[in-house]
């Protein structure tokens, strides 16, 4: 097996520039560590053991947390225990058709009404929580807040981080130091525990941008590792995290119903998601990987592949771009930010309307009318004309 790995995988014309063989790239112990591919090994159980440790961070702390911030979930109706709906909803389809929908009143004699009430109560239970999802927007909080602090600090003195000449100085016989190894190793194995629960997770609008999304980064990681290209992959995790953990906190406060201060935070990470996506890594990490290389090295196949999964970064980066920007004008024209249009908007639809005739529906839509009411009792034009009724009425006894 390690004879047809080094034969078809690791051809030298795979990962090195021309005219440099795998020999010219062993160090001495004094010299430090040459990245190799075996020292990916431990990403697959660190994988595993992230996916433990968000099952207990998210019962342990995220769940109370959500209870101390006052995150609420949306009662739902419990659709009622009919086998056939069932199976029908998991195997076939969730929406049934017009014709499936006659077909099945048939077979379980009930009305088509009662069919399709039943099919939105289905749909409705099944749609995650307010908790659930703080508690997933929690988790990826904590890691892209500690990722982006142990980055930035591990960084803050390299010398690529300031001329980034330095990331190909060398190349490809750079060593690795221990610190950067584990910032790899680390970002690797979460975002391969990501793409393992992405099934169980929250999903959403840009599931499959997000799908997309971590396959690519983790071939970026994986690869950008193997080829030694390190120190330009430090710079490109650094620049994702800057503001990945602000999106996350605007997200917890928003579940919270901390409005104000999510918009706020919102703002804040507009900017720094604009900034970082769409001016510094093109124009300074994709320009240092696509023209400052070649003064170091010839183009090779591996100078190709790099570059072309950073440009799919880049794309990604102007879909999400153009949802901030739309979530940004209706915050600076409409006056307030409905949805998450970058990724926190589920796939599907809001919870649907219930049946008129439905007992239970009828009490929604007046507890909903009542909160309205109540609502409109605020206003301060209402109180206004309240307080001039009481003034009026109490000027004759004034007198």
């Amino acid at each position: 097996m390690e004879a047809l790995l080094n034969e078809w995988l690791w051809q030298e014309e795979f990962w090195l520039p021309p005219g440099i063989h795998w020999r010219d790239t062993l160090m001495k112990e004094d010299e430090g560590h040459f990245p190799l591919p075996r020292d990916l090994v431990y990403t697959l159980p660190l994988a595993f053991a992230f996916i433990a440790l968000r099952y207990v961070f998210e019962r342990l702390i995220a769940v109370p947390l959500s209870k101390y911030l006052g995150v609420k979930d949306r009662l739902r109706i419990r659709a009622a225990s009919v086998p056939k709906l069932e199976t029908f909803y998991k195997q076939i389809s969730r929406q049934p058709t017009q014709s499936e929908v006659v077909s099945l009143g048939k077979q379980c004699g009930l009305s088509q009404r009662k069919i399709q009430t039943w099919f939105r109560h289905r749909r409705n239970q099944d749609r995650p929580s307010n908790t659930k999802k703080f508690c997933e927007a929690s988790w990826r909080f904590v890691f892209y807040l500690a990722a982006f602090t142990a980055g930035l600090a591990s960084l803050i003195n390299a010398p690529w981080f300031w001329d980034h000449k330095e990331c190909w100085r060398g190349y490809p016989k750079q060593p690795v130091t221990e610190t950067h190894y584990w910032y790899y190793i680390l970002e690797l194995g979460f975002y391969l525990s990501l793409l393992l629960c992405v099934s169980v997770d929250v999903k959403r609008k840009d599931f499959k941008e997000q799908v997309i999304h971590h396959i690519a980064t983790i071939f970026l990681l994986g690869f950008s590792y193997c080829a030694n290209y390190v120190r330009i992959g430090t710079l490109v995790m650094l620049v994702h995290d800057s503001s990945d953990f602000l999106l996350e906190s605007a997200k917890m406060l928003h579940y919270a119903g901390w409005t104000r201060t999510c918009d706020s935070l919102f703002v804040v990470f507009s900017l720094v998601f604009l900034v970082t996506r769409l001016v510094v890594f093109p124009l300074r990490v994709v320009h240092t990987t696509m023209v400052v290389s070649l003064d170091f090295f010839q183009p090779f196949f591996g100078y190709y592949f790099f570059n072309a999964l950073l440009l799919v970064l880049q794309l990604l980066h102007i879909f999400w771009a153009y949802l901030i920007l739309r979530m940004v004008y209706k915050f600076m024209f409409l006056g307030k930010v409905e949805r998450d249009e970058r990724s926190d908007e589920e796939s599907e639809v809001e919870d649907e309307p219930e049946e008129d005739g439905d007992e239970c529906s009828w009490e929604q839509r007046k507890g909903a009318i009542n909160s309205k009411l109540a609502s409109l009792a605020n206003n301060c034009v209402l109180n206004n004309l309240t307080n001039q009724r009481n003034i009026n009425s109490r000027l004759p006894k004034a007198r």
